[in-house]
Order: C-alpha cells, then sequence, then structure tokens
C-alpha cells in the first residue's frame, strides 16, 4: 500500500501537466468590430436563400475548437431562431472546371465545409448587446454579382447599415478537431425578420486583443438558389471594389479551444514521472 501511495503522490503532478496542457485558451482572436462594413450571413430557409460570410484563421498547432464569440448587427425586435457555424479550407490553386463565374479562386475558401454545428446538433450560444444602435459604413447584402472578371462584379457596396450590436458567444457539443493549417470561419444566424450581417474588423490585424498573423486573407462571400456557389468573391476586392480606395476587410471573430501536445511529449512526460516514483520509493525502501 506504500507503495502505490508514493506512486500516486509522484503521478499528482502528471495529472496537473496533462491537465493543463488540455486547458481551454484562445486560439483565435478578432472579436472587435471596426465600423467599416457589414455583410450578411445566414442559413437557407423557405423562400430566403444561403448566405456564407467567411474570414480566415490560423492555427500553429492541432487543437480542439470549443466555441468562441462573432459580433454583428441584428434588426430591433428580431428573433434568433437559429446559429450554425461551419469551418472551410483554404482553396491554394486556381479551378477552372467547370467554368468558375467569379474572377478567382485562388485564397478562397474551400467548395464544402470540413465542419459545421448549428443548433439542431447541439451548438448553445448566448447574446450580448454591446450597442443599441450602430452604424456601418457599407455592406454587402444582396449585391453578389457572377462574372470572370471585376468589371462584372463591383458594385460598391450596399450603402450603410444600422441596427443593434450584439455579439454571439457560442458553444459546440462537439469540439471540431482540426489539424494545424489555415482555414476559414463563417458565422450564420437565421431570424424570424430581418437579417443578421456580419461586421468587419481591422485588416490587418491590430496589435491590441487580436492575433497576428502572416497570410491574413480578406473577407468573402457567396448566395445560393440562384447565385455563385460553390465559388466565393471577395468583399473589398470583387465587390465593394475601388471605391472605397481597393478596401479588404476581417471578419470580427474569436474562437477559444485546447491545443492538443503531441502523444510522445505526453507519454515521456508520464513516463518521467513514473520514474519519479519508482526512485522515490527505492531511496525510501534503503532508509
Amino acid at each position: 500500500m506504500k507503495h502505490v501511495r508514493v506512486v500516486q503522490f509522484a503521478l499528482l503532478p502528471a495529472a496537473f501537466l496533462v491537465g493543463s496542457a488540455f486547458a481551454e485558451t484562445v486560439l483565435y482572436n478578432n472579436d472587435i468590430p471596426d465600423g467599416k462594413v457589414a455583410t450578411l450571413s445566414r442559413p437557407g430557409s423557405p423562400g430566403l436563400s444561403e448566405r456564407e460570410t467567411a474570414d480566415d484563421f490560423l492555427l500553429t498547432s492541432d487543437s480542439l475548437v470549443t466555441g468562441g464569440s462573432f459580433t454583428g448587427l441584428l434588426p430591433a425586435g428580431a428573433t434568433i431562431t437559429n446559429v450554425n457555424v461551419e469551418i472551410y479550407g483554404v482553396q491554394t490553386t486556381e479551378i477552372a472546371a467547370p467554368p468558375r463565374t467569379v474572377p478567382t479562386r485562388v485564397n478562397s475558401p474551400t467548395n464544402d465545409a470540413i465542419v459545421e454545428e448549428d443548433t439542431a446538433e447541439g451548438l448553445s450560444f448566448h447574446t450580448h448587446t454591446l450597442n443599441n444602435l450602430v452604424a456601418v459604413a457599407n455592406s454587402v447584402v444582396n449585391n453578389i454579382n457572377p462574372g470572370a472578371n471585376s468589371a462584372a462584379t463591383i458594385t460598391g457596396g450596399e450603402g450603410g447599415k444600422s441596427g443593434e450590436e450584439v455579439q454571439f458567444q457560442f458553444t459546440l457539443d462537439k469540439a471540431f478537431n482540426l489539424a494545424a493549417g489555415h482555414y476559414f470561419f463563417v458565422p450564420q444566424v437565421q431570424l424570424d425578420n430581418g437579417n443578421f450581417l456580419w461586421l468587419s474588423a481591422s485588416k490587418p490585424i491590430g496589435a491590441f486583443g487580436s492575433t497576428p498573423f502572416n497570410g491574413d486573407l480578406q473577407t468573402w462571400i457567396r448566395n445560393d438558389d440562384p447565385g455563385i456557389a460553390p465559388d466565393w468573391e471577395r468583399v473589398g476586392t470583387d465587390i465593394i471594389g475601388p471605391v472605397a480606395g481597393a478596401a479588404t476587410y476581417n471578419g470580427a471573430f474569436r474562437l477559444v479551444g485546447t491545443v492538443v501536445p503531441e502523444p510522445t511529449t505526453i507519454a515521456m512526460l508520464i513516463g518521467g514521472l513514473f520514474m519519479v516514483g519508482a526512485w522515490s520509493q527505492r531511496n525510501r525502501n534503503r532508509a
């Protein structure tokens, strides 16, 4: 029994260190709206086609995404009926066949999501109203025009919008298990009346409260039924265009979760602490 107690005592640091290795942390944070643009992002529903706005993030280690937050505009009095979040990969090469309907697909989200979860699948959320009335300078809601060159797709945006500035904090029922890499995040909100408009955040990513990284891409958007899907267009470069000084945008969002340590690291840690326990017991026996 003494030997068992000694080993158990020696393993307490192991349990603490392993637990710390899996502690929840901020994986990405740029959930700081800048008031420049708001873009529609909603699931498809009867009578309403789907819109997806995507912004990218980087994971430097294998990670489990357990939740996060994003911020957008809601019309006063609207009721939220569904929240959906999706993760896409990055399309690093041009897509030629079938013929694309957009200027380019390089650095866009991939055609299909890697993982997604909505409220019906277990996603839970709560909201915080940050401001009762906020205005943004520009928006992209419906004018997403197909075209193989920018001259056909640029609209200048659809003008300023205003509404309640609301932050959504969500928790996933099943964590997204993602390898280290470059991804796009898509939040979608369905309302009983009106539209959720995702707010932009600083680009390049600011230093305050944010997670800068090299290779930060701009936001992309697509529509469906009828629309440009599975293709995507750049909100700044392809749709709003030079009327805003060729501006590019990020989305306001934050992701939390756990960084997954290498299996060999955990095994070496536990093995080393077993050896400490055995050494300690051996010294006790000699004494």
